[in-house]
């Protein structure tokens, strides 16, 4: 019987993607060998609405030294971050005496919006390559997972936070109570407490199933997020959808009874349920259309293999391991994936082991059909390669269905 994180109540897997391999480990021939795998179920929680990972895999294989996902690649990203400070600077009208907390905070992405105004900061991220290109940005980082013992700590050398975000870390994290327990302690009366992760109900409504890999634990919708603060007497306030990863949503969460409860929570809460995010059901149909999706891409690429032709992959994404992995796509099917990011570059995707290589080879290859893992940026990357498509070259897709553009 499985247990819930949240609640502790029992409750059983919708859907079970068989063994996956950690999504981020890129690995040379020689490490393959020992790969590590975990086997990969998700549930749904009748109580508390949380969906989430049945096992997780050992934090320390995911999170570390050499971690892959670099958030400055993607200009997007970086506009992205830029809009999200500056509404968290007008929201709590921060100014030099103010204080930031980011759990999280990648290569400082984020965090340098804050330092440009002088607002004092403080990063906290486990994975130190990418902890100390932010440091090199000036920002100062704790190189350790944020729970309640750390958060007593930043309390003592620095004082109480103005605002506490995270972007996509959330839902990384098991020890969740650890965290909201954290909050809860660092939070100022009036603060907030922000962040943004896939939204279940976009995944629901897309099928968009690749968002689900060994770091996503939690798919968090604002019933299960409303139920976790509540355990920890804060509340939800506001909610903001972002078309960032394929859709996320944005949680303001503050102490209880101190700020208003925007209509946006109460909209979307219905919404939910109208959409039956909190029936089991809806799960069981989103399996469905997960398995027609495999079905439909295999045979697709069978027949294009069969015809003679060429097919790529563009771009290593995370969300890639669950497909290629899940669907079983092999190098006889997808011969290499090209993408920018250097640590990925000419080693194995993990589990498939499919050769990544240097986007710079991408044009040279001459493919004929181009499997766009990086879907979530589709418009960017079409844009950016539509002369070198042509009409002879066709980009598949797989979110929501299967096509050929």
């Amino acid at each position: 019987v499985d247990k819930c994180l949240i609640c502790d109540s029992e409750y059983s897997p919708f859907v079970d993607f068989g063994f996956m391999p950690i999504a981020n480990a890129f690995a040379t021939k020689e490490q393959i060998k020992n790969e590590y795998t975990f086997p990969m179920k998700v549930g749904f929680c009748g109580n508390c609405n949380m969906v989430q990972l049945v096992e997780q895999p050992d934090r320390e294989k995911m999170f570390h030294e050499n971690y892959a996902f670099f958030s400055s690649t993607s200009n997007y990203m970086k506009e992205h971050f830029k809009l999200f400070a500056n509404s968290v600077s007008e929201l709590q009208d921060l100014n030099e005496n103010s204080f930031v907390v980011e759990v999280g905070c990648n290569d400082g992405i984020l965090l340098e919006n804050f330092v440009i105004d002088n607002i004092p900061c403080l990063g906290v991220e486990p994975s130190e390559n990418v902890a100390q290109v932010a440091m090199e940005k000036g920002i100062e980082v704790i190189t350790q997972f944020f729970d309640r013992p750390l958060a007593e700590h930043i309390l003592q050398s620095h004082q109480k936070a103005d605002a506490i975000l995270s972007a996509n870390v959330m839902c990384h994290i098991p020890y969740i109570h650890s965290i909201y327990d954290g909050v809860k302690t660092l939070l100022k009366e009036d603060g907030v407490f922000i962040f943004e992760d896939p939204y279940l109900g976009e995944i629901i409504e897309k099928t968009s199933f690749d968002q689900i890999y060994d770091e996503h634990v939690f798919l968090f919708s604002a019933l299960s997020v409303n139920y976790l603060a509540n355990m920890h007497d804060l509340e939800l306030v506001n909610v903001e959808p972002q078309i960032t990863h394929g859709g996320s949503m944005r949680y303001t969460i503050a102490h209880k009874g101190v700020k208003t409860v925007s209509q946006n929570v109460i909209n979307l809460i219905k919404k939910e349920k109208k959409l039956g995010l909190d029936k089991k059901q809806s799960y069981l149909g989103f399996t469905d259309n997960v398995n027609k999706i495999k079905n439909d891409l295999i045979n697709l690429l069978t027949k294009l293999k069969n015809d003679g032709k060429k097919v790529v992959a563009y771009g290593a994404t995370s969300k890639s391991t669950t497909v290629t992995n899940y669907f079983g796509i092999t190098p006889d099917l997808v011969e290499c994936i090209y993408d920018t990011t250097p640590i990925k570059q000419n080693k194995l995707s993990p589990g498939a082991h499919i050769p990544v290589l240097p986007y710079d080879q991408f044009r040279e290859s001459n493919p004929d059909y181009v499997l766009l893992f990086a879907w979530n940026h589709a418009t960017e990357i079409m844009k950016k390669e539509s002369d070198y498509m042509g009409n002879n070259r066709h980009w598949i897709t797989y979110i929501p269905n299967v096509k050929v553009i």
